[in-house]
C-alpha cells in the first residue's frame, strides 16, 4: 500500500459493542463520503481492531498538510451533522494526529495494518528518523507484507477547538506513527518482536515509555473494514 499523498489524519479510538452497527453505517454511508468532498483529501480507510472488539483506525490520506488548516476542512469540524453529533459521542478514547508523510513505501491494500506510536527523544529525533525510513524501504519485499510508511505529527499552525472536538471532549495525539500494511497477521505482530520492539528502538533514539503511560508507545493490529477514494464520490 502507497500513499497518495504528502499528509495524513490518522486518528484512534473504541466503540462500544452495542453502538458498532449504528457507527459503521453512519462512518460508511454519511461520514466518509462527506470528509471525501473536501478539496485535498484523497483516500479514506477504516480498520477494525485484531485484538478487541471496540477499537478502530481511521486513516485520511491528503494532497497536502495545508489541507488541514484550510477552510474547507475546518467549516466541515465546526458544522457537523445531526448523526455525527449522536456518534461522536460515542469516541472514547480518541487519539488524533495531523501528520506529514516522512516516507512511504509499498503497492496495494492488504487486509492487515500495524500501527505503533511513539516519541522520538530531544537528541535521537534525526536517528531515529534514518533508521525508520530504512525500514520502510526494506519492508515491502517481505512475506506477507504489501507497504509501510512512517509519519510525523505537522505544525499546523495554531488552530481553535472545533465543534467536532468538543463534542468529543479533549483529543490524544501521536508524534510520529510507524505504519506497516499486509496480507499476513503474524509477519506483522512479529515486527513487534523484533525491528519495531521497544529495545530494538530506544537504542536509535524512541523515549523509554511505559505502554500503559499516558502518551506512550502503543501498538495494535487492525483489519481493514472499508475505504472509499475522492473519485468514487
Amino acid at each position: 500500500m502507497a500513499l497518495t499523498g504528502k499528509a495524513v489524519v490518522a486518528m484512534w479510538w473504541h466503540i462500544a459493542p452495542e453502538q458498532r452497527c449504528e457507527f459503521l453505517d453512519w462512518h460508511t454511508h454519511e461520514h466518509f463520503p462527506e470528509r471525501l468532498h473536501i478539496p485535498g483529501f484523497q483516500r479514506g480507510a477504516r480498520w477494525a481492531s485484531e485484538d478487541n472488539d471496540t477499537g478502530f483506525f481511521v486513516m485520511y490520506e491528503l494532497s497536502d498538510r495545508e489541507v488541514l488548516a484550510g477552510p474547507a476542512y475546518l467549516a466541515r469540524l465546526n458544522d457537523p451533522t445531526p448523526w455525527s453529533v449522536k456518534m461522536m459521542r460515542h469516541h472514547a478514547g480518541m487519539v488524533r494526529s495531523l501528520c506529514q508523510v516522512t516516507a512511504s513505501a509499498g503497492a496495494g491494500v492488504g487486509r492487515y495494518m500495524l500501527t505503533l506510536r511513539l516519541t522520538p527523544t530531544m537528541e535521537g529525533a534525526r536517528q531515529l528518523r534514518t533508521h525508520l525510513e530504512e525500514l520502510v524501504n526494506k519492508l515491502p519485499t517481505r512475506r506477507g507484507v504489501t507497504g509501510a510508511h512512517l509519519l510525523e505529527r505537522a505544525d499546523v499552525g495554531k488552530v481553535a477547538q472545533t465543534q467536532e472536538q468538543r463534542i468529543r471532549g479533549h483529543d490524544q495525539a501521536a508524534d510520529w506513527v510507524f505504519l506497516a500494511c499486509g496480507y499476513q497477521a503474524e509477519p506483522l505482530r512479529d515486527l513487534l518482536a523484533s525491528e519495531l520492539a521497544p529495545n530494538a528502538l530506544e537504542p536509535q533514539g524512541a523515549t523509554a515509555l511505559d505502554e500503559s503511560t499516558k502518551g506512550a508507545r502503543a501498538a495494535g493490529l487492525y483489519g481493514i473494514s472499508a475505504t472509499l477514494s475522492a473519485a468514487e464520490v
